[in-house]
């Protein structure tokens, strides 16, 4: 039993709303996954109550009930050596990470509105114009914690399942700049060119639109793990493993698929 990943990156500086996301390289059977969590050693420079959850037989995330706390220092140590994971394989290996959470920066969109505010410690400190998903292909609802970034991304109506058909209306194919990735389905804060002055409309495929300007300034702002919080849209919550939407479930149906249950962290 090894392991795929672990993120974030030891090293890295993260937004609070970062979960630890571990992925194996095979399933883990149900009746090992509360002794796989008891290897799975989180430590912090704060106390933090939280738990893991599986969201599946290979993808197990730990977040705390609330967001952490700015510059907590958290380690994971993955002693896995010989641990079973109930399907006749046993972890060869222990890995450790180590990463700190870095300043409580948050982004409301209210889709609505065609608003985005940017918060920093709780303080709005910009409020920008946006556009959101079209009735047809509304944005997802929900917090999402940033995964990544990119200065372009090229961007395909036929990647993310809309259209691969060239003559369609809702079919395209653009290299876009200052993009910020929310969810693996392809859900973005960027600039497009086919909505220069956003603010007004709802002409996304489900992106967050903003100007050239604007874009830039939050793509240097934002960091992974950083949330985003999408509001008044039809689509519903992104699912908690769309990414990083670990908050969209509600602390009851986080601990329903924890192993070993809510914990409080050791102190490192």
């Amino acid at each position: 039993m090894l392991l795929d990943t672990i993120t974030p990156l030891t090293g890295a500086t993260v937004g609070v709303a970062m979960p630890v996301s571990v992925v194996f390289s095979n399933p883990v059977a149900t009746s090992a996954r509360a002794n796989v969590e008891n290897h799975l050693k989180i430590s912090t420079s704060v106390p933090t109550t939280g738990a893991w959850h599986w969201f599946s037989s290979t993808r197990v995330d730990f977040r705390p009930q609330t967001y952490w706390k700015p510059g907590t220092k958290v380690s994971i140590d993955a002693n896995l050596t010989n641990v079973p994971n109930g399907n006749g394989r046993y972890g060869t290996h222990s890995y450790h990470h180590g990463f700190t959470i870095g300043a409580d920066n948050e982004t409301l969109v209210n889709a609505k509105t065609h608003t985005m505010k940017v918060l920093h410690d709780g303080a709005v400190i910009k409020t920008y114009p946006i556009d959101a998903g079209s009735p047809t292909w509304p944005s997802w609802d929900g917090t999402m914690a940033v995964i990544d970034k990119s200065a372009k991304v090229r961007m395909t109506s036929c990647s993310v399942g809309i259209s691969c058909d060239k003559k369609s209306p809702d079919y395209y194919d653009l290299t876009l700049p200052w993009d910020v990735h929310l969810t693996n389905s392809g859900t973005y804060i960027h600039y497009s060119t086919g909505d220069p002055q956003p603010g007004h409309s709802v002409g996304s495929h489900g992106c967050v639109h903003l100007s050239l300007a604007d874009a830039k300034w939050y793509y240097n702002f934002v960091k992974q793990g950083d949330p985003v919080t999408i509001s008044g849209t039809p689509r519903g919550k992104a699912p908690g493993d769309n990414g990083y939407a670990d908050y969209n479930l509600s602390w009851s149906q986080w601990l329903k698929d924890s192993g070993a249950g809510q914990i409080t962290t050791a102190t490192a």
